[in-house]
């Protein structure tokens, strides 16, 4: 991913906020057999571990496919994205862009022995099922704990510890203030490029950058 220092995300706890708040990822890997082959799967971050640590699984035969364990792994994050129309500027020439914020991360898969993967498996249900009004546990009753036993064995557990990063948060850091309460404004509105996910990601960007400077 190509870098411009004006939208770095060099922050390890930045990396890790938008691993908790955009837990889909898309993992990518270089095979012998294959080549270039990539599968989809929700992460977790191990909050117990050292720097940034994944937690999550794949179905069987991705763990094959991928030649898991043998090799590195890139793992990509991607936060609020979308348009930005060049009519939201002012009327000097200008062209449009996509703001975005997202995570390259690398590291070589550690394959979990089954009884880990089962508690892997049941943190993911948790968390996810945790805003649900009614959760229903991986193993909340009896039912349900052999049902998740039997299908677990289908699956393979990883731990991936992360030994790089590169992340770029571009949020219009180089636009004048009044032009990003304009950027915003929009994506706030009900316009055909509207995102409210990304207003919200671009406020906090710049919120912490005025703050910057007034201190």
């Amino acid at each position: 991913m190509r870098q411009n220092p004006s939208f770095t995300l060099a922050s390890e706890e930045g990396v890790k906020r938008l691993v908790r708040e955009h837990p889909w990822a898309t993992i990518v890997s270089m095979t012998d057999a294959s080549g270039l082959v990539a599968s989809h799967y929700p992460v977790l971050l191990d909050e117990t571990a050292d720097g940034i640590v994944l937690l999550t699984h794949v179905g069987r035969p991705d763990d094959l496919v991928h030649e898991l364990g043998r090799h590195d792994v890139l793992v990509i994050i991607q936060g609020p994205h979308g348009y930005v129309s060049p009519g939201w500027y002012d009327a000097n020439p200008a062209v449009p862009t996509w703001n975005f914020v997202s995570a390259h991360l690398h590291g070589t898969p550690e394959l979990l022995e089954p009884d880990e993967n089962l508690r892997v498996l049941d943190a993911l249900v948790d968390h996810f099922e945790g805003r649900m009004p009614e959760p229903r546990g991986m193993r909340s009753t009896p039912a349900n704990a052999a049902y998740a036993e039997r299908i677990a064995a289908g699956t393979v557990g990883l731990r991936i510890p992360i030994t790089r990063f590169v992340a770029k948060n571009k949020m219009s850091q180089n636009r004048p203030d009044e032009t990003v309460d304009r950027i915003i404004a929009e994506l706030d509105g009900d316009g055909p490029y509207a995102s409210p996910a990304l207003a919200a990601e671009m406020r906090r960007t710049h919120d912490a950058l005025r703050a910057a400077r007034a201190a």
